[in-house]
């Protein structure tokens, strides 16, 4: 997958991009980031990217001029095959299901967006797509970029080395994640569950499920309404069973 990111701070993205999965993935060419500075995109010597809002009120308001050319130039004839995706608090909210929808694509187009906002003209003639990470306001879209980046890229085969990692995770069956242990067996007297010590490939398989559903009910009990279950753990559910924490 290519992803281009458009944006007027990108010395803000390329650590997280250069580190751990991302860094390897993009090492081992399973996905490429490119990161395009927009005021190179400008012909003015100051590389004015912002102006004041027509009508007044206070902030700046990113220029159409330079967006458009950045997005035109780099993605050049794919421009009318890309998704080119906005990233603002006006968008639609991220989730696993957008995600999946996203690593469909074998290429993506990110718009960074900063200051008060940018000029409507970018959003109505140059995205096709504005996606919000939640309903807070950060100071610009290079973080929310990054998020996105990052959950799409954990979708790609190959990226998470662990084939199956990627469909164990929160949210990617629309539940909770199970808990997690390790080594030690017994720290301070807390001790990992026997179930999970015991070599049934099984009965972990059914605990993990069973204290997934536990954690989803207790902790975000509006995602099981959207998630396919059984009768089974329907009636598990019902019943707020708390015996399956197997010692």
């Amino acid at each position: 997958m290519q992803i281009d990111v458009f944006t007027l701070f990108p010395e803000v993205m390329q650590p997280y991009l250069r580190s751990s999965v991302l860094g390897k993935a993009r090492e081992s060419e399973l996905i490429s980031v490119c990161v395009h500075n927009i005021r190179d995109f400008t012909h003015d010597r100051h590389h004015t990217t912002d102006d004041e809002p027509y009508g007044g009120g206070g902030g700046m308001v990113m220029k159409p001029e330079p967006v458009f050319e950045a997005v035109e130039t780099v993605l050049g004839d794919d421009l009318g095959t890309t998704p080119v995706i906005l990233l603002t608090p006006q968008g639609r909210v991220f989730d696993q299901t957008l995600a999946h929808e996203l690593a469909s694509q074998s290429k993506l187009a990110l718009i960074c967006g900063r200051y008060e906002g940018v000029d409507e003209r970018i959003r109505s003639h140059l995205a096709t797509d504005e996606i919000s990470v939640g309903d807070y306001v950060l100071t610009g879209g290079e973080l929310p970029a990054l998020m996105v980046i990052d959950a799409v890229a954990r979708l790609i085969p190959g990226v998470l080395g662990d084939h199956l990692a990627a469909d164990q995770d929160s949210h990617a069956n629309g539940l909770l994640e199970h808990p997690h242990y390790t080594r030690p067996a017994n720290f301070r007297g807390m001790k990992v569950p026997d179930v999970l010590l015991s070599g049934d490939h099984a009965r972990i398989a059914a605990w993990r499920r069973k204290t997934s559903l536990k954690r989803t009910a207790e902790r975000r009990p509006d995602l099981l309404n959207q998630a396919t279950l059984s009768d089974d753990e329907l009636q598990f559910l019902n019943q707020g069973d708390e015996n399956e924490e197997e010692r």
